[in-house]
């Protein structure tokens, strides 16, 4: 019996605006980089490039799943796509990864033969990638409306950005004191930053693939909650998980304690859920109370 269930959907249209920017943003400068980079011969801005490049496809791949997310439910996907947004953000944390890995083993090469690198170039271009960066972030992170797909792309732009700002570093120790190892030392830091950031993103993919409980959530004031609500004599089979970022969902069985309707109490349940935890949807089953803790003139009238 479903003592609460509410269809929770929001608009995604200004997050897949959000989207549509800062790709445009990010693959418009990336052909700058791809050709500045080769003409310094600089690992730093070819590997800021290769994470543009990235970023350029996984904000493709946003996009896509934004799109699939917003289809209603069919009979055969009884919560709808939201799903598709964890998945994107999941391909995303693992291929920036595996990014930042090869521009570590590029750059553990050249710290051996450094080539020579043109620090002027670097210096210019990375500093007009940061302010390209800092604006698509700012187009991502604007606004309340927001989800795992745009925080995602959020964490790309933002280790492209961090990318820059090593790129000028390097830029800078080229020019000034000559110092050549500059360049693959400032690709192996930030690719370091960048790993980080990956392994999070997997890793609250993931939590939610593996339906744990929801952050922000906590199950024992929750089960308190149902617990405390008026019919309830004891609580059972409690699971709580996310079907998508935002959409917390509760499963939980309830005995009766004899004293009120089953429907009565299911839906009581449901409205302190809401009121309290903010979970719109969930599916609570009531079930008979014991014998020992029906009131003996009940069991007299059946």
């Amino acid at each position: 019996m479903a003592g609460h269930a509410h269809e929770h959907h929001e608009g995604h249209g200004t997050p897949a605006r959000k989207l549509w920017i800062a790709l445009l943003l990010t693959s418009g400068f990336m052909v700058v980089e791809v050709v500045s980079g080769v003409l310094a011969h600089s690992l730093a801005l070819l590997s800021d490039a290769g994470h543009m490049l990235t970023d350029a496809g996984a904000l493709a791949l946003a996009l896509v799943a934004q799109r699939i997310a917003d289809r209603p439910r069919t009979r055969l996907y009884t919560f709808g796509f939201r799903r598709a947004e964890i998945l994107a953000a999941l391909v995303n944390g693992a291929v920036l990864g595996v990014s930042a890995v090869w521009v570590i083993v590029e750059a553990v090469r050249r710290l051996r033969e450094p080539p020579q690198v043109h620090g002027g170039w670097m210096l210019a271009v990375a500093t007009t990638g940061l302010a390209v960066n800092l604006l698509a972030a700012w187009t991502l992170s604007r606004g309340k409306e927001s989800n795992a797909n745009v925080r995602a792309a959020l964490a790309h732009v933002l280790a492209d950005a961090a990318g820059s700002v090593a790129a000028m570093a390097a830029g800078v120790l080229v020019v000034g004191p000559g110092w050549l190892r500059a360049d693959p030392v400032a690709s192996i830091a930030i690719s370091l930053l960048i790993l980080w950031g990956a392994w999070r993103l997997v890793r609250g993919s993931m939590r939610t693939l593996m339906e744990t409980t929801p952050r922000g959530i906590n199950l024992k004031e929750l089960e308190t909650t149902i617990a405390e609500t008026p019919g309830v004599a004891s609580v059972h089979d409690l699971h709580v998980w996310s079907i998508s970022e935002g959409f917390p969902v509760v499963s939980v069985h309830v005995v009766l304690d004899g004293q009120n309707h089953g429907v009565d109490v299911a839906r009581a349940v449901g409205v302190r859920l809401h009121e309290r935890h903010s979970i719109e949807h969930a599916t609570v089953q009531p079930e008979a109370p014991c014998p020992d803790v029906v009131p003996a003139e009940r069991l007299r009238r059946r």
